[in-house]
């Protein structure tokens, strides 16, 4: 299996003033992601508006990017819905332009029970020879994958990782125990890297990395090198901006907040809209108190 990386990126989807993928800004995005401590890229995942993403747009977007880092990073593709067949024809075309791996996210609006997930997760896997990472996320599916389902699917090799965004530490723990050696935990809320790496995690799939990947990543090492009191002080001074980041609907403010530090990367997509005073006034607020890793200097 590739290596993924313990910092990966759900990368926000830029769009022209029209609402047309900007994919050369999508590009530079991604120069400017590796260039600020991003070890990989999650393309057309929730930060990147993947549901309202077109098959068409999601795939040339994940070869533009696979062009764009030619080997340099992992590219992980948002290819998975509710719709299994559907997400196997899509992994497929993904893999064959080169995508890295691919992301599962657990199947919202139908409700499968635990089961439908075990084997929607094991007919992608067995269909498509890439490195799947799970994407446990009940706030936005409404289902909850629960450890023992993830524990049983971590047998499945190239079942390789979980994305955790449940929130829930003694989860994440009853998967790390549980599940065969060298399966990866990567937490899927910001708030909650360090408390995941302290319960043997691997690391973050991270939305506040577009603007502080390279303390993110200094984070990460100082904890593995065993200097939890700098990791822990980063965690903590970084909170303010991981808050901002989620005052509303991700990636709302985290668009808001790019163009702010200089590389604007278009307005949501509806059903999302751009953020109101309210917020913009709290994302201004923490910006005042980051220092930004982000370079801007394409930002044009």
């Amino acid at each position: 299996m590739p290596e993924i990386g313990r910092l990966l990126t759900a990368m926000v989807t830029p769009f022209d003033e029209a609402g047309r993928v900007d994919y050369a800004r999508a590009r530079q995005l991604a120069e400017a992601l590796l260039a600020s401590g991003s070890e990989g890229l999650v393309v057309a995942g929730t930060t990147g508006e993947g549901p309202t993403l077109s098959a068409d747009e999601k795939l040339r977007l994940f070869g533009e990017i696979c062009e764009a880092v030619q080997g340099r990073a992992a590219v992980i593709a948002g290819t998975c819905n509710y719709n299994t067949a559907e997400s196997i024809e899509l992994s497929r075309e993904a893999a064959s332009i080169g995508v890295t791996g691919i992301l599962g996210t657990v199947p919202y609006y139908n409700k499968p029970p635990q089961e439908g997930l075990y084997q929607h997760f094991k007919a992608i896997a067995e269909a498509v020879p890439l490195p799947l990472i799970l994407y446990n996320v009940p706030s936005r599916t409404v289902t909850n994958m629960l450890p023992e389902t993830t524990v049983r699917l971590s047998a499945i090799e190239n079942i390789v990782g979980v994305k955790e965004a449940s929130g829930n530490l003694e989860a994440v723990a009853r998967i790390i125990e549980g599940a065969r050696p060298g399966f990866r935990v990567w937490s899927g809320n910001d708030a909650d890297t360090l408390p995941i790496l302290a319960v043997g995690g691997y690391g973050v799939i991270s939305v506040t990395s577009h603007l502080v990947g390279r303390q993110i990543q200094t984070m990460i090492q100082r904890f593995l090198a065993g200097d939890v009191a700098t990791a822990a002080a980063i965690h903590r001074r970084l909170l303010p901006i991981t808050d901002a980041c989620f005052v509303t609907t991700n990636p709302i403010p985290l668009k808001y907040a790019l163009a702010r530090v200089g590389f604007p990367v278009g307005a949501p997509r509806l059903p999302l809209v751009p953020l109101d005073a309210k917020g913009a006034a709290v994302v201004d607020a923490a910006l005042a108190q980051t220092t930004i890793d982000l370079p801007v200097a394409t930002a044009t």
